[in-house]
């Protein structure tokens, strides 16, 4: 214990998972230093989520703009013009507004949170040296430590790659301009929904996939997410690898073993890697796979007394996770047991159609044991993408065989994210296929389907009038 009694706990990082974690112990009575090196609120709000739905929801608007299943009977005036430096000003404002209102504004009116500029580097297992900002290094010990560094996007080891201005995630969210042509290496979350909202603001995409798109879904999605790119002149290349990349001073030259492409930016997007490097964790005994800090189901790392959660450990990395990670490890590092479930964990990809999954896919259930029936209805049997004209798209249950117990969901469809938090209640509270096709579902809402596709498995739900029971 530190020399006044009151519990001290250094917080490394300041993002989601940082945050929860101060916030909650410092509520729970302890006295927290929050130690940040860069900008104050992590990857979500800063370079991720909220800059990346921005852009995707003007990209939306435009697309909806030039092209809707209406257009026979509403016509555009005219094409829209995008000044992507008007609509970057747009973005980065409600960015600045969010990290003041949600992060800084609250760490600056917090009394039992202090904050230090700089980097840190554990000396053992009780103080961390701080590189500060300003200059100079401050010691900083603690009685209970926490990670929460998030992490970065992956470098891929590409001959040439290194010696051109290629982008990220980071930069090409910060683009003031839109390319003409767009080459998009990765296949997976952030390669796709970036490569359709670029397509949508008026560049030439290609993506290249190294196998498929999405290749850690159902294959179904994958395959419904391309044949959406296709219906949007959106180039995919599966079974596609990069062999080089040149930059000639005003073009990308990228070498395939599909022949060579050539772009005026190119965007590489695949995967993240956890920002541990700088933290001396090897020499303390946190153990760390591929970077990536091992904790257990308490968030506690291999040293006891110090917590991490996150994109910086090996759990998934959503910031919803990391938030309540970093809850329950303050819960944990302040006296008291919580520990995190993802057995019923969220995903949605912001593509459109919107991608959404909870629980296991048929493969996953198989591989664990279970014996399995599933059922896919396509949109052409939900009454709600049916008045919407947009069709493209499906809902698959995976159910235990014998008890009809929901296993997992995944959904292909507009408003994919929206329907997916019942799927998680459902799986939740162990229903059945039975249970979910005998509830009361509003009509005309997306979330119908998954009752119709949970009546699917005892019916023929195409003889059903429109809002049967």
């Amino acid at each position: 214990m530190s020399d006044d009694k009151t519990l001290h706990i250094a917080v490394i990082g300041s993002g989601g998972a940082a945050m929860a974690a101060a916030l909650k112990a410092a509520e729970r009575g302890a006295r927290i230093t929050l130690i940040e090196r860069g900008t104050i609120g992590g990857t979500c709000v800063n370079v991720g989520c909220v800059p990346s739905k921005i852009l995707i929801r003007a990209a939306h608007i435009v697309h909806l703009r030039r092209e809707s299943p209406f257009d026979e009977g509403v016509s555009a005036q005219q094409a829209p013009k995008i000044d992507r430096a008007k609509l970057l000003h747009q973005q980065q404002s409600r960015v600045e507004e969010l990290r003041d209102a949600k992060y800084e504004g609250i760490l600056r009116d917090h009394a039992a949170i202090t904050v230090l500029s700089g980097e840190a580097r554990f000396v053992d297992a009780n103080n961390v040296v701080v590189k500060l900002t300003a200059g100079g290094e401050q010691t900083v010990r603690f009685d209970r430590a926490f990670i929460g560094t998030g992490a970065r996007p992956a470098e891929l080891p590409l001959p040439g790659l290194a010696e051109t201005p290629y982008l990220t995630s980071t930069n090409a969210l910060a683009l003031d301009t839109v390319p003409e042509r767009l080459i998009v290496i990765g296949a997976s979350v952030v390669a796709l929904e970036l490569a359709q909202a670029f397509a949508r603001l008026g560049s030439r995409v290609t993506v290249l996939a190294r196998s498929r798109l999405l290749s850690q879904e159902d294959p179904a999605v994958g395959e419904t997410v391309e044949a959406a790119f296709h219906r949007e002149g959106i180039e995919v290349l599966t079974q596609t690898q990069a062999s080089r990349v040149d930059h000639t001073g005003h073009e990308f030259i990228v070498d395939t073993n599909a022949g060579t492409l050539r772009a005026d930016q190119l965007l590489v997007a695949t995967g993240r890697t956890p920002n541990t490097e700088a933290l001396n964790l090897a020499s303390i005994g946190v153990e760390t796979a591929r970077g990536a800090i091992l904790v257990d189901e308490q968030l506690q790392t291999t040293v006891p007394g110090i917590y991490a959660a996150g994109d910086c450990t090996d759990q998934p990395q959503f910031v919803y996770v990391a938030a309540a990670g970093g809850s329950r490890a303050a819960v944990n590092m302040t006296g008291g047991s919580a520990s995190l479930d993802l057995s019923a964990m969220p995903a949605v990809i912001f593509t459109d159609p919107q991608v959404a999954t909870v629980g296991l896919t048929q493969a996953e259930a198989l591989k664990q044991g279970f014996s399995v029936e599933t059922r896919v209805l396509d949109l052409e049997n939900v009454p709600r993408a049916l008045v919407n004209f947009d069709t493209l798209g499906f809902i698959k249950l995976v159910a235990e065989r014998d008890s009809g117990r929901l296993l997992g969901v995944q959904v292909v469809a507009g408003e994919a994210g929206e329907l997916i938090q019942t799927a998680v209640m459902a799986l939740r509270a162990h229903l059945t296929v039975q249970e979910i096709g005998d509830e009361l579902f509003p009509y005309l809402t997306m979330v119908e389907g998954l009752k119709l596709c949970a009546q699917t498995f005892t019916k023929d739900v195409t003889q059903l009038s429109c809002c049967a029971g």
